[in-house]
């Protein structure tokens, strides 16, 4: 049975372009996988705390030398590697805020990230152990960051695409729209484009 991770980061809910469009994928991911199965991860209903000294300690401290308070600590992480290693697919929604991701996204990749379960240190440097898996990556903002004189400050779909990436999930497709403040044709304009691309690829 194929698992869908559906992740939602924006901290709009009534006119969120991404949960609307992340919301699509799924609807068109269950009706050509009967049977499939979808775990929800609203990180704005359910806001993870930031990284602290106690839980780094306890990140690398041998899971069997962890002591009660340290696995205590750790327990949301674990849980949240747990969906994200079941997953064969991740769909993930993330609007631009200032440049680069909502702080409850990065919140997310700082508990996902873990050596030994997500990744590995080894001679030849780090590896991803999240291999095999695809991830869409639906991403949106107010201006246009593709190209133009604002492009050097787009740390969206980068970021992302090299977070994954050093997880080992390559497989990654990035679908934008953008310039969604430039106008209502505009707006109009470039949700139909990432529709279509979400029809595309499911």
């Amino acid at each position: 049975m194929s698992t869908l991770l559906h992740i939602d980061s924006s901290a709009r809910y009534a006119g969120s372009l991404t949960r609307q469009l992340s919301a699509a994928y799924v609807e068109q991911w269950q009706a050509k996988n009967a049977g499939g199965k979808v775990v929800q991860r609203d990180l704005a209903s359910h806001i993870l705390p930031h990284i602290t000294e106690a839980m780094i300690g306890a990140y690398f401290t041998p899971a069997d030398q962890r002591s009660a308070e340290q696995q205590a600590i750790i327990a949301e992480s674990d849980k949240l590697v747990d969906e994200l290693i079941a997953a064969d697919t991740l769909v993930i929604g993330v609007p631009m805020y200032n440049f680069a991701p909502p702080s409850a996204f990065k919140a997310w990749v700082d508990h996902i990230s873990r050596v030994g379960r997500t990744f590995s240190y080894g001679a030849n440097g780090p590896a991803g152990l999240l291999t095999g898996k695809r991830a869409i990556v639906i991403l949106s903002s107010g201006g246009v960051y593709s190209e133009g004189p604002a492009q050097p400050m787009d740390f969206n779909g980068t970021y992302i695409r090299s977070v994954l990436g050093f997880l080992g999930i390559t497989d990654v497709e990035l679908i934008t729209a953008e310039g969604v403040s430039m106008g209502e044709e505009k707006a109009r304009q470039t949700v139909s484009q990432a529709q279509e691309k979400i029809s595309a690829i499911v």
